[in-house]
């Protein structure tokens, strides 16, 4: 019996026949970072080399005219008789001339890449796409796949007709992602539509093989489709674009291929993670480690915070007992005089009150007494 988990192994028809046991490197740490750095750096080994001519700007004759003119000492065209003559030329400030820094053909276009950093990107793309979340994430349709990773017995390597492979990934749930791949596919948006280029397409599934026997003709021709050896596993293909998790279709015999390549009496070996359990916490705060540590600290003294003397009577009276009495008998004063204030305009408004009724009265009463010539003078 096995420790590790197993894996469901499918017929071509989408039935399950027999089991293997999940391979070490599928176990191996998700290092993306790693994984993006190698990725980068792998892209940038196929590029070709490009330069603009090292004539192109300064085919013209041309000199400076030298100092005395009051002009620039940028070289101009000779000759006359046309708006040319006399023109700057060969800088990059001119019309015509060449280009500042022109690029070269010997700029550094490759990358060297540590061995191991190269080795520990593949596990990790390898332990990725073992996991269902990533490979979803990731953008493919793996919905009606019974499982991933997914294999197949080895008679997937003998399909060599297209019509074949489709009716395999059809009855094992991949279909979906091919036809995903295939309603993609549209004109690039640049200048790359006139370099050959001219159209794009997502990834679809990676089928993973041991031995070639007609495999590569069978599946290469279905959109967005890639055929790999298990013996040369590319990172490019693995994580398209730097991110993990592609939807790999292995067979049987290259998923057993994976214990021998990495692991066994190879140079190559199964990547460890820097920690097993990734919950700090819970290994902080266990039992077995804060009986070793120290304890905690107690009985720090707490400073406060500054009281400005100026502004705070308390820190006032720290400092001189005298001048913090004089202030807070000054307020005193002040809230007295402020109340003794309030009564006064008090009773002032009670008077004034009092003098506006009687006036009102007089007012009334002068005004009862009608025209005062209605009578004549007598009253």
């Amino acid at each position: 019996m096995t420790t590790r988990p197993l894996i469901s192994v499918f017929s071509t028809s989408g039935a399950s026949d027999s089991t293997v046991p999940l391979p070490a490197v599928m176990t191996a740490p998700l290092r993306s970072d790693l994984v993006q750095f190698v990725h980068t750096n792998m892209s940038k080994n196929n590029r070709q080399a490009y330069a603009v001519s090292i004539r192109a700007g300064k085919e013209v004759s041309a000199h400076s005219w030298g100092t005395g003119r009051a002009v620039a000492r940028i070289p101009r065209v000779g000759g006359g008789g046309t708006s040319r003559s006399g023109q700057g030329a060969f800088g990059n400030m001119c019309r015509g001339g060449r280009m500042f820094a022109p690029t070269k053909t010997w700029r550094k276009w490759h990358r060297k890449i540590n061995t191991s950093q190269k080795r520990y990107a593949v596990a990790s793309a390898i332990a990725a796409s073992a996991v269902p979340a990533l490979v979803m994430a990731r953008g493919h349709k793996i919905d009606d796949v019974p499982e991933v990773p997914l294999v197949l017995d080895d008679a997937v390597e003998s399909v060599s007709k297209t019509m074949s492979a489709k009716e395999i990934l059809k009855a094992v749930g991949g279909l979906d992602d091919v036809s995903k791949a295939a309603d993609s596919k549209q004109i690039r948006a640049g200048k790359g539509k006139m370099r050959n280029r001219r159209y794009v397409m997502r990834r679809g599934p990676l089928v993973i093989y041991s031995k070639d026997d007609g495999i590569e003709r069978g599946f290469r021709n279905l959109p967005g489709v890639e055929v790999c050896c298990v013996e040369r596993l590319n990172l490019l293909q693995l994580a398209p674009g730097g991110h993990m998790g592609r939807f790999c279709i292995w067979s049987k015999s290259a998923i057993e291929a994976l214990d021998v390549i990495y692991g066994g009496d190879s140079t190559k070996r199964v990547p460890n993670a820097c920690m097993t359990n990734a919950d700090v916490s819970r290994i902080i705060n266990s039992d077995e480690v804060q009986s070793v540590v120290n304890p905690a600290k107690l009985g720090q003294k707490k400073h406060l915070r500054k009281k400005n003397a100026i502004k705070n009577v308390k820190a006032l009276a720290i400092l001189d007992p005298y001048a913090a009495a004089a202030r807070k008998s000054e307020a005193r004063m002040a809230e007295a005089r402020a109340a003794k204030k309030s009564e006064l305009l008090k009773a002032k408004r009670a008077n004034t009150q009092k003098y506006k009724a009687q006036g009102k009265a007089f007012y009334e009463a002068a005004s009862a007494q009608g025209d005062v010539c209605a009578d004549g003078f007598n009253l």
